[in-house]
């Protein structure tokens, strides 16, 4: 029987060294040698080394002032996570896998000393036998982190960054550099004796003309010689029921049909009923070995032309049970650079924000990561849909994929990973190859002849054919709409613009009434902070003037500040923080709501609207974000609501 132990909640402890002391050592006792940059200290699981260091006081509060700086160092040490594992954890004659669900990025497993494997990569999980080195008793788990990658922010190019790590935090316009490095997701240990689930997928799909659903479920069971059920339950009544044996199971997997069931739907348009799916393998006499449990809905998605599209374009239009619905959401970045440290409520709280001003899409951006389970959980119960991009992003100087073998290896490697973990979500609404991917010295969106891209869409197809897959967004033709080509039929899914340079009314609101896009899936105008944010983050630091001269506010992006647009429309510079912030509040407002009212009037020739950004996940005096960091909403948040929230 398969037993699975949570070990976050064992005493962890976090040591740091110069690069391979620890290794010099060869002690059982490595995190506690006077050889140790920084002595342990008590550190959460799942968690960021940086989090661990600032709840010790080691480090400053990297939101303060020019803090950040000072964090730097941590990135050019090796840390060593250590922990004991308990004795009743242990018995004779099972196989001991350690299972870890996200470490960023790279470094060794040790356990009582001995070295098991290496591990590379913060996007996929990486298991390890542990078997040929557990003691009765006494056993001593060892997680090393080596130094992450140098460089992979905002500005560089893409061709040429082949470490998969998330990008967001070496920099980027809305977050300092803060290098994460930690246990990012569960980790837990596993005792088998032969018999598991070893693997599960399962997708549901509805007929929702006759409210019936279909589920097909595949998957791998080891070493029973006996049975795998599977069990439907809706609100704990059982629905339907299959056993097959195990073999046949291995072969052809089980397929559920016509089952009447009760349709999900995106936030606005009905409710979202959720089913439990179990799956046990039994033994021979019927005793459960293993079993895995995951919550599915069912709904109908097909993509229609927008309204007056040329005969080439992509539809974008979402037909959802048969009804046409207009996707109105914001794209979602980490909720923390440190995101190993975010919790439960961080995504609860955000989330619901969100429902409750009408949005109805996250799209989950390419330079960051696939979000914790968390996320995709409230997104089902919610009714978000999820767009989810792999992980590729646009770097400036070039923006062309990288495109040699091993690469595309590794790629096809995380796509796997990524669909056989959020595949049974029912939010999930599509794939996407990365974030503005773009041919070299153009501004043309990658097709799916690029090899990378072409390997992700074979992926797709083959392993979650039913959902739609993007080779980037922006897609089509062009990156961005130019008003002057307004009416061609080139502007299919576009980025930007994401600020006006000029008066609104002027220039702003004359634009959106021409807009020919089918689909945005990036548009935003910045605002400053709350002013209690903006103080509360300034350390010893002046939050007076608002300039680039200021180091607070030049500390992110210069390109969110728009003192030189008060001064154009007031004939002056402000009085004070607290009149900038209300203008500046204000007029992101005004801007974004008069982008949403564009294009949901224009509903079917348009088929959506996704607002950059979401949520801040640093405390920027001036950005494109429409909530908080505190994960409130911005004025501009509420003025969408009213727009996404009508009929």
């Amino acid at each position: 029987m398969k037993k699975i132990y949570d070990l976050s909640k064992l005493d962890w402890k976090l040591s740091g060294y110069t690069p391979y002391v620890w290794w010099l050592t060869k002690s059982m006792e490595v995190g506690a040698t006077p050889e140790a940059d920084v002595c342990p200290i008590s550190a959460k699981v799942p968690g960021s080394v940086q989090g661990a260091l600032r709840d010790a006081g080691i480090i400053p509060d990297w939101n303060e002032g020019l803090n950040a700086r000072a964090c730097e160092w941590v990135e050019n040490r090796h840390w060593v996570y250590k922990a004991i594992l308990p004795d009743e954890m242990i018995e004779s004659g099972k196989t001991y896998r350690l299972r870890c669900n996200g470490l960023d990025y790279s470094g060794w497993v040790y356990l009582n000393g001995q070295e098991i494997d290496r591990f590379e990569g913060t996007y996929v999980p990486h298991t390890f036998d542990i078997t040929p080195a557990v003691k009765e008793s006494g056993n001593i788990l060892q997680i090393v982190f080596d130094m992450p990658p140098r460089w992979l922010g905002q500005i560089g190019f893409t061709s040429e960054m082949t470490e998969w790590k998330a990008r967001f935090n070496y920099t980027w316009d809305w977050v300092v550099r803060l290098v994460q490095i930690g246990i990012w997701d569960r980790i837990c240990l596993e005792s088998v004796d032969g018999a598991e689930i070893s693997e599960l997928r399962c997708y549901a799909q509805a007929d929702s003309a006759k409210s019936l659903g279909s589920i097909k479920i595949k998957g791998g069971a080891t070493g029973s010689g006996g049975s795998v059920q599977v069990t439907l339950s809706y609100n704990g009544n059982e629905l339907c029921e299959r056993s097959l044996p195990a073999a046949e199971f291995n072969k052809n997997g089980i397929d559920l049909n016509d089952i009447p069931v009760e349709l999900w739907w995106p936030n606005g348009h009905g409710s979202q009923p959720l089913y439990d799916l179990t799956t046990k393998l039994l033994d021979s006499s019927g005793s459960e070995q293993d079993a895995i449990t995951r919550r599915v809905g069912f709904k109908e998605v097909t993509w229609q032309p927008c309204e007056g599209a040329p005969a080439e374009a992509d539809p974008w239009i979402c037909v959802v049970n048969g009804k046409p619905i207009f996707l109105q959401g914001a794209n979602w970045t980490p909720i923390h650079p440190n995101f190993a440290d975010t919790t439960y409520e961080d995504y609860r709280k955000r989330l619901a924000v969100y429902k409750n001003l009408g949005f109805n899409i996250m799209r989950v951006w390419g330079g960051a990561i696939l979000e914790r389970k968390w996320f995709y959980d409230l997104c089902d119960e919610l009714g978000i849909f999820v767009w989810q991009e792999f992980p590729l992003s646009s770097s400036g100087c070039d923006n062309y994929p990288p495109e040699d073998e091993k690469s595309i290896a590794d790629h096809e490697i995380i796509a796997r990973s990524y669909i056989a973990r959020r595949q049974h979500h029912v939010s999930l609404l599509l794939w996407c190859g990365g974030n503005e991917l773009m041919y070299k010295g153009t501004a043309k969106p990658v097709e799916f002849t690029h090899p990378l891209i072409k390997r992700y869409k074979e992926v797709v197809e083959a392993q979650d054919p039913t959902r739609r897959m993007l080779p980037t967004s922006a897609s089509g033709p062009v990156e961005w709409a130019d008003p002057a080509k307004f009416g061609v039929g080139q502007h299919w899914d576009v980025h930007g613009p994401w600020k006006c340079e000029g008066n609104l009314s002027e220039s702003w609101d004359p634009m959106w009434k021409n807009d020919d896009a089918f689909f945005r899936s990036e548009t935003g105008s910045p605002s400053a902070s709350p002013v209690e944010i903006i103080r509360r983050s300034q350390g010893n630091l002046d939050a007076w003037p608002v300039s680039i001269d200021n180091p607070l506010w030049r500390r992110t992006s210069l390109w969110w500040i728009e003192a030189d647009q008060f001064k154009a429309e007031h004939n002056r510079e402000p009085n004070d923080l607290e009149e900038y912030v209300a203008w500046s509040q204000e007029r992101q407002k005004q801007a974004l709501m008069t982008v949403a009212k564009a294009c949901k009037d224009r509903f079917p020739r348009c088929g959506g609207i996704i607002i950059w950004m979401g949520h801040d996940c640093y405390p920027c005096n001036a950005n494109t974000s429409i909530i908080d960091v505190d994960g409130n909403p911005k004025p501009a948040a509420l003025g969408l609501g009213e727009i996404f929230r009508a009929d």
